[in-house]
């Protein structure tokens, strides 16, 4: 029997009559049942969050348009959040552009979880990978990202693994994503900067996820270089690394933030923006 974890905000578990990969016999094979009450009855949440329209959405977004990294940060800082939401240095930027700023995010977050599969595939076949694909290391997040979202997967267990690559996050990016940051690690980082994608990432990723990671939660709170990120929270990243302003706060911090766009920021902002005022 296999045990399949699939987490798409409910907990499932799937009893399987036969192996995993029937074509696959050296395929390792889980205990034959799971010890007694090892399985909760139900999901329990503790961390609260909320789902907000799209003009709400657009609303919050629009506050933050101007708004650098540095100038969010100071604005967290008026409002007495102090160091929550910087997110650690090691999660950066594919590439820059310092002429238009297009490496720029500013975003609402969808989330997604990755964490490393128990699961083996002795050989793989072209049937193992889309098993895999369908039912343990998809993208369910797809059906989330709207315009204006900013993808977040937490990955930082996978090791090499590239849970992105050129084609999918360009497959993202026509369902409206801004830009895509995770913990983990990306592939074709030629094709995703000549197509000046917003990628920021924590290390180069080569091997697929079938038979390296699993889907564990799209649209949980999770994690991303230490900080909490809920779906819903605004994200902004740029060459100063990445920032997570709670929901709750966004509209305050921004007012407090407007006070620190200087000159410089002005300018920049003006000119990615066709000369509009904040």
């Amino acid at each position: 029997m296999d045990c399949i974890r699939l987490g798409v905000g409910v907990v499932a578990l799937l009893t399987l009559t036969q192996p995993l990969f029937p074509q696959n016999e050296q395929s390792a094979k889980p205990p034959a049942q799971l010890a007694p009450k090892t399985v909760p009855n139900q999901v329990q949440l503790f961390i609260p969050y909320r789902q907000y329209s799209q003009e709400e959405n657009q609303r919050i977004l629009k506050l933050y348009e101007p708004l650098r990294v540095s100038d969010v940060s100071d604005g967290m800082d008026t409002v007495g959040l102090q160091d929550i939401g910087i997110v650690d240095e090691s999660v950066r930027p594919l590439w820059k552009d310092t002429e238009n700023f297009t490496h720029r995010i500013v975003g609402i977050a969808v989330t997604a979880r990755y964490v490393p599969t128990n699961k083996r595939l002795a050989k793989t076949s072209e049937k193992d990978v889309e098993y895999w694909y369908d039912n343990i290391t998809g993208e369910p997040f797809m059906d989330a990202l709207f315009p204006g979202s900013v993808l977040v997967i937490d990955a930082e267990g996978d090791n090499d693994t590239r849970s992105i690559g050129s084609t999918n996050i360009m497959d993202w990016q026509k369902l409206g994503m801004r830009g895509v940051i995770t913990s983990g690690g990306l592939a074709d980082s030629d094709e995703i900067i000549y197509h000046k994608v917003p990628a920021y990432h924590k290390r180069m990723g080569r091997g697929f996820r079938p038979g390296r990671n699993e889907i564990e939660s799209v649209n949980r709170p999770i994690t991303l270089g230490g900080v909490l990120v809920r779906p819903g929270d605004v994200v902004i990243a740029d060459g100063d690394g990445v920032i997570v302003v709670p929901r709750e706060h966004a509209e305050e911090v921004a007012k407090a933030a407007m006070q620190y766009l200087d000159n410089i920021g002005l300018e920049r902002y003006q000119k990615t923006h066709e000369g509009k005022k904040p």
